[in-house]
């Protein structure tokens, strides 16, 4: 796997992480210096015409419309004459959009037998697969039979969290030291020890985690932390004045929440926004559920994490092998893409909506997911007798 972009880099400078991420943090207005650089070779893009950053995937809306437009309408209900029973508009459209994309569940027959003689890799999200999403970012809990479901996959299967939230948050929350774990969105990964190779990745550390196991720590946007510091710093300040947003440092990234803010303040929100990044050319802005976040401009993503995670694991060019993706974000679709162009794995999207997707089978909510892990592990123990 080509893991390198066309494109030129210029070379910015690494610094030490700034791990505080809390709302109402009272930081100066830090402004932003020109961007000298020291990152992973080939893997900046750059865009002659980039002018500010760059929402992605939303290319003739505004940011304004393209956050109102992810946040789902109040639901329809329709009466049936016959027997006066509430129909809910949107579970009709969401049965019909099931026939795309069939119920995990469901369908796990068929997907059973899909699997058959093949060695399953299991990569998970969090927000929204494994826990709810909730108001406060801070108390996105899993609950213990989630996290049991998940040891217990784990324990049959290699599996990998890959999130938007930084790797340490996201440790904290599942708190299971046997799995992999990559967080900012693939730029901060935990895994395996890879073996000796002419490509192996220049920012890729072995190290030794608390329980004495060696592991390799790859992130490829290393350079950019200074950045993100002061970008965060910026972002808590130009806020604080709106109720209810929460900005969450994530290391390689930055999340502005607006879910608890009045629909009537998100301009402020995107102006606070738009108006420190387009100080910034290396940045990017994406859209997530209900969050701006901002990444560097770097030719990586969940779907070069999965590839990456593969390759560590020596899994990457083995037919035998079986990739699952599950997650409901927008940022897992690059996930989703990667193992449907390369017809070798499933991915799972998890969300209670119709929606496109380049998921193949799709999940409810995380009650779901968990029932998916345990019909796994009930799957693998059977066809081992």
């Amino acid at each position: 796997m080509d893991l390198k972009s066309n494109h030129a880099s210029p070379v910015l400078t690494e610094a030490s992480p700034i791990n505080k991420s809390r709302r109402g943090l009272r930081a100066k207005l830090l402004l932003c210096s020109a961007p000298s650089a020291s990152f992973l070779p080939g893997l900046l893009l750059t865009s002659p015409k980039m002018k500010h950053a760059i929402l992605d995937d939303v290319r003739s809306a505004t940011w304004l419309d393209a956050m109102k437009s992810s946040s789902p309408p109040p639901k329809l209900i329709t009466k049936d004459i016959d027997n006066d029973i509430g129909a809910s508009e949107p579970d009709v459209a969401y049965q019909t959009w099931m026939l795309k994309y069939p119920s995990a569940l469901l369908s796990f027959e068929q997907f059973a037998n899909s699997a058959k003689g093949k060695r399953i890799v299991l990569f998970l999200d969090y927000d929204g697969t494994l826990s709810p999403i909730v108001e406060d970012p801070d108390r996105a809990f899993m609950s213990d039979d989630m996290r049991k479901a998940v040891g217990k996959a784990a324990k049959c299967f290699p599996t990998a969290i890959i999130s938007g939230r930084s790797r340490d948050k996201v440790f904290e929350f599942v708190t299971l030291p046997e799995l992999y774990y990559a967080g900012s969105h693939g730029m901060d990964i935990r895994g395996p020890v890879r073996p000796p190779s002419s490509d192996d990745h220049p920012n890729s550390i072995r190290s030794t985690d608390k329980q004495g196991k060696e592991v390799n720590l790859f992130q490829p946007a290393s350079g950019f932390l200074t950045m993100i510091g002061e970008v965060f710093a910026s972002l808590v300040e130009a806020t604080k004045d709106i109720d209810g947003v929460i900005v969450e440092n994530n290391k390689f990234c930055v999340s502005v929440h607006y879910r608890n803010v009045d629909v009537k303040s998100w301009d402020k929100v995107v102006a606070c926004v738009g108006g420190i990044l387009k100080e910034y050319p290396h940045l990017r802005l994406t859209l997530g559920r209900k969050v701006l976040e901002v990444r560097p401009v770097i030719d990586w993503d969940k779907g070069k994490a999965v590839m990456f995670l593969l390759e560590s694991l020596g899994l990457s060019k083995c037919e035998d092998v079986l990739p699952i993706y599950i997650g409901d974000d927008r940022t897992d679709e690059d996930a989703f893409k990667v193992l449907r162009e390369g017809n070798q794995g499933f991915g799972i999207l998890v969300s209670s909506g119709p929606k496109e997707s380049s998921a193949y089978y799709s999940l409810r909510d995380p009650s779901e997911v968990k029932e998916f892990l345990n019909s796994l592990v009930i799957w693998k123990k059977s066809s081992a007798l």
